[in-house]
This record gives C-alpha cells, sequence and structure tokens, in this order.
C-alpha cells in the first residue's frame, strides 16, 4: 500500500509537533494508546494526526533509552531515520499497539545496525544512561530489586559488562516494553531465548548490586 500526499504531510506535521515535548508528554501519549489500543494505530494510519501524535510520544523515549544502547551519541539521529520508516510504511502495517512497539523497536535496530556498519564500528559496549535504568519496570523480585538500586553512573559500567545478547533482551523486555515474543521478532530468536538472556541478564545485575539472586 502506498503513503498518498496528505498522509505523508499529516505525519509529518504530528512528528513535527510532538517531537520537542515527546519526553516530557509520555504519559500523555502512553495513557491515550493504552486506551485506546489498535484503534490509535488504525487512526493513525488514515492520516490522524493527533493519533500519529500519541504513537510517537508512546514510543520515541523507549526507542531513544534503546538506541542509546546501541548507537550512543547517534541514538536522535538514528531515531530520525526510523521514524520517517515508520511514517512511509505505516500504511501497510498490520498490528496493534503492542505490535506496533514491536515493529518500531525491530524497524529502529536495524537502522541502528545500518548507521553503525556506515561507521565501520560494532555495538561492543552498551552505555546505558543510568537515569534510564533507573526507571526500569522488571517482571520479578530479584529484577526489581536490581534495577531499582540503580542510581548512579555505575549503572553504565554494570550494563556494559553484560553480554549484548543479555543487555539487549534486557532492554527490549524493560525499557521498550515489548513481552518475550515482540523482543524475539525483533532480535530474530525465540521467546524462550529472550526469556533466558533477560533473566540471565537482570540476575547478574542483582548479583553486582549485592541483592540476592532467587
Amino acid at each position: 500500500m502506498s503513503q498518498g500526499p496528505s498522509m505523508a504531510w499529516k505525519v509529518s506535521d504530528a512528528v513535527g509537533a510532538a517531537d520537542a515535548g515527546a519526553e516530557a508528554d509520555t504519559a500523555v501519549g502512553a495513557d491515550a494508546a493504552v486506551a485506546d489500543g489498535g484503534g490509535l494505530v488504525a487512526r493513525a494510519q488514515r492520516g490522524d494526526a493527533e493519533a500519529f501524535r500519541a504513537l510517537y510520544r508512546d514510543t520515541q523515549p523507549r526507542l531513544l533509552r534503546y538506541l542509546r544502547a546501541l548507537a550512543g551519541e547517534d541514538a536522535e539521529d538514528v531515531a530520525s531515520e526510523a521514524w520517517l520508516q515508520i511514517a512511509r510504511d505505516l500504511p501497510g502495517f498490520a498490528g496493534d499497539l503492542d505490535q506496533f512497539r514491536g515493529w518500531a523497536a525491530a524497524v529502529a535496530r536495524h537502522r541502528a545496525l545500518d548507521h553503525l556498519r556506515r561507521l565501520s564500528r560494532r555495538p561492543a559496549a552498551m552505555p546505558v544512561p543510568a537515569e534510564d535504568l533507573a526507571g526500569l519496570a522488571a517482571g520479578d523480585d530479584t529484577a526489581e530489586r536490581a534495577l531499582d538500586a540503580v542510581a548512579t553512573r555505575a549503572a553504565v559500567a554494570l550494563i556494559a559488562t553484560l553480554p549484548p545478547d543479555q543487555a539487549e533482551a534486557v532492554l527490549l523486555r524493560a525499557v521498550v516494553g515489548l513481552d518475550a515474543t515482540a523482543a524475539g521478532a525483533v532480535l530474530g530468536k525465540r521467546p524462550g531465548a529472550v526469556r533466558t538472556a533477560a533473566s540471565r541478564g537482570l540476575r547478574t545485575l542483582a548479583r553486582r548490586l549485592g541483592q540476592p539472586a532467587e
């Protein structure tokens, strides 16, 4: 399905209007998205600028945190490239809000890897800002205690010591908010492998923070 001029204009307008306040207005977008679910995606596909703005505000902060782990200081540039592709391909997307988040994460990841290839370097370490890790939502008590304890720059060193597969699994599950199936689709892995990698990474963080592993 092709994107017509009207759709392109509305999407560009929505992103431009939301971009400056995306971080501050995350809760607004998230509330609207949760309340409306797949209907929000459908309206954005029809060219509703307000609906696209809500999707952007819900998803952009998640993508930025994830991309900072992959592309470092270039995260915002990579995110901009990702949103251009998301806007272009949105009319052909099929799925609800959760599936949209997974699709957007996959687009962002591919853009980040392309960017790194252009720079002839690989994401050997994942320098995640401490403030990002401090706000992660964890799925079990051990992980929650570990992540709640991460409140200083030590978080950067801690996440960098995780194997890349574990670090990325933790980020997709806890930062982007994907379930194991969606995260697996982004990484090209089975859901069980993603659960295992994320669990190992979180438990490693818990041990290094002096929390008892369960």
